[in-house]
């Protein structure tokens, strides 16, 4: 039976894999042939959808043709979003980008259709003509161009860089909800790092090759945990580069179990995803807004619809208990695992420093960062506030260092929802004779 390490990278490998469902495409293609010709040998189709062996011959040898050319088309486009998103965006989104199932359901229908015309073609002769298959095919082949057609809609307008944000914003949020049913418990308040026993650790379970911490499987260490009744500790936790040879996991107790059965519940690789890791999705944010601030590309716009889908994800990673570490207990209430987590201040500090550091000079960039920390100063609980505040305080310094003229100063402190023209935002107290009111018209 294969370890969840190694199940888990069988799954990641499928999901970014772009041949597999094509491959499955094209055998359900023949397997279709094979249907329909068993069709066109058992049913007498109408004159008018009958066919010349020449004209027969001559359709399907095009839509096989045309499938050539469609799937090189798509290989092409495909080159060139990863050379663009490179570019233009952040490389680590590439990951995202290879499990979207449009790409691989046009691949697939184009593989299944050039599949089932070649196999029908095939069976073209004197004596048979497969009315029925040169039928399905010509369907198919329309439907061919309808996918490449929606195909082509779709990445151009998925490759924008605030579509980009908004879709690995989204993915950070699911896994934040999913997390919670794994590690994070309704109602938890913030916990101090758990302290490590005083006894040594009967067991140092080395890792045999470098990688990054990919997932953990979290009820396969607690059963361990409970069979051998001990202590689990991760001493790296999901996102961290391990090197060959270095600890992931002490053991603590009278016995131990297997190396090997801990191991296969950390699946390692050659970086980072995002199934347990929204810090990597922070990450990707990042990346795209510091990319449009550099000196190369100048656009703090986009900086700005970055921090848009940004302020979402914290918004929500403000919501749930975010310990320094997690203390997996079993039935009894006796600790069983303990997993390294990222504190509220550490997916701060993540999400603003180098887009601070590197728009310092942009006060677009620094008017949305203000509106960001008074949004989330608003929302999260009152312990989260000294982190939101710390946050402020250093985009304050940076202002005074980045701005000599007391007024531009005094521009970049101005928070701003869009970073320069937004709306301001009414207080409280604001003079009811300084509200617009909406709605009058000019004869009113």
């Amino acid at each position: 039976m294969l370890r969840w390490s190694a199940r888990f990278r069988a799954r990641q490998y499928v999901r970014a894999s772009l041949w597999v469902l094509p491959v499955l495409g094209g055998a359900v293609g023949i397997l279709l042939a094979q249907v329909s010709a068993a069709l066109d040998r058992a049913v007498q189709v109408p004159a008018e959808w009958q066919y010349t062996q020449s004209t027969a011959s001559t359709l399907l040898t095009t839509i096989v043709g045309a499938m050539v050319g469609l799937l090189g088309l798509v290989v092409t486009i495909g080159v060139l979003v990863v050379q663009q998103a490179t570019a233009s965006l952040s490389p680590r989104f590439m990951r995202l980008w290879y499990r979207q199932r449009m790409q691989k359901v046009v691949l697939a229908t184009f593989a299944g259709t050039f599949a089932f015309a070649f196999a029908n073609l095939r069976r073209v002769s004197d004596e048979f003509v497969p009315d029925i298959g040169v039928t399905v095919a010509g369907v198919c082949a329309s439907g061919s161009l309808v996918m490449l057609l929606v195909y082509l809609d779709n990445f151009t307008h998925h490759l924008r860089p605030v579509a980009v944000a908004a879709l690995v914003s989204r993915a950070g949020q699911r896994v934040v909800a999913d997390g919670r049913t794994t590690l994070l418990r309704e109602g938890d308040e913030e916990e101090v790092p758990a302290e490590l026993p005083a006894t040594a650790p009967v067991l140092r379970v080395m890792s045999l090759h470098a990688g990054a911490v990919q997932a953990v499987h979290v009820r396969g260490l607690l059963a361990q945990a409970e069979r051998h009744d001990c202590i689990l500790v991760l001493t790296s936790g999901v996102g961290d580069f391990v090197s060959p040879n270095s600890p992931v996991v002490e053991v603590y107790g009278t016995s131990a179990p297997p190396a090997e059965a801990l191991r296969g519940c950390l699946a390692l690789g050659i970086e980072r995803t995002i199934e347990q890791d929204p810090g990597f999705a922070v990450r990707i944010l990042v990346d795209i807004a510091i990319r449009a601030l550099s000196p190369a590309v100048n656009d703090p716009t986009t900086a700005v619809q970055v921090l848009n889908h940004l302020e979402t994800l914290l918004g929500t990673l403000s919501t749930v208990p975010l310990p320094g570490s997690f203390t997996l207990t079993d039935a009894a209430g006796r600790r069983r695992v303990v997993l390294p987590g990222r504190r509220w201040e550490d997916y701060l500090t993540l999400a603003l420093t180098e887009i601070r550091e590197y728009g310092a000079t942009s006060p677009q960039v620094c008017r949305r960062l203000h509106a960001l920390l008074d949004s989330l100063e608003s929302t999260v609980p009152p312990h989260r506030e000294a982190a939101v505040a710390q946050q402020r305080s250093l985009l304050d310094v940076s202002i005074d260092r980045s701005f000599a003229d007391p007024q531009a100063r005094a521009l970049a402190r101005q928070p701003d929802r869009q970073g320069i023209g937004g709306r301001q935002r009414l207080s409280t107290g604001q003079p009811a004779d300084q509200v617009e009111v909406v709605g009058r018209t000019s004869a009113g």
